[in-house]
């Protein structure tokens, strides 16, 4: 998939478990596994306004789109 999920990279720069990022944006831990693994077919916008505003970062430092791998 040309979607590629960096929110690993994100948690680990902010010294931040999805655990505790589950409980901040009240979202189960296993959705945001999903989406963390790149498993996720589709993401709501007010999820990844929650997850942006719990990691005080811009969608684009979750997300990014690879064209290589079309």
């Amino acid at each position: 998939m040309p979607v590629r999920v960096h929110l690993d990279d994100v948690l680990h720069a902010r010294r931040m478990t999805l655990t505790e990022l589950s409980e901040r944006v009240d979202i189960t831990l296993a959705n945001l596994s999903i989406l963390k693994t790149g498993k996720a077919k589709a993401i709501r916008f007010s999820t990844l306004e929650a997850i942006c505003t719990a990691l005080a970062c811009q969608p684009g430092d979750i997300l990014s789109f690879d064209q290589e791998t079309l």
